[in-house]
């Protein structure tokens, strides 16, 4: 597990935001409601909560600076 600041990449931020597979599930209404990511995969739900209070972000450590 991963402890500290995230690496970001750009190229990861595009391709999630504009994949096939994320604009299918948006146009066809199966979007699960916030917060039921345990429902759908609880092992990834759990790893994710971990990972996101271990880690920051150095683009809203910037964006707290900049407020």
């Amino acid at each position: 597990m991963k402890l500290g600041m995230r690496k970001p990449s750009i190229r990861k931020r595009i391709s999630a935001r504009t994949s096939i597979k994320r604009q299918v599930i948006h146009r066809m209404g199966l979007k699960m409601p916030r917060g039921y990511g345990w429902m759908r995969n609880p092992k990834k739900y759990a790893y994710n909560k971990v990972y996101n209070r271990t880690t920051f972000d150095i683009f809203k450590l910037i964006k707290k600076m900049f407020r």
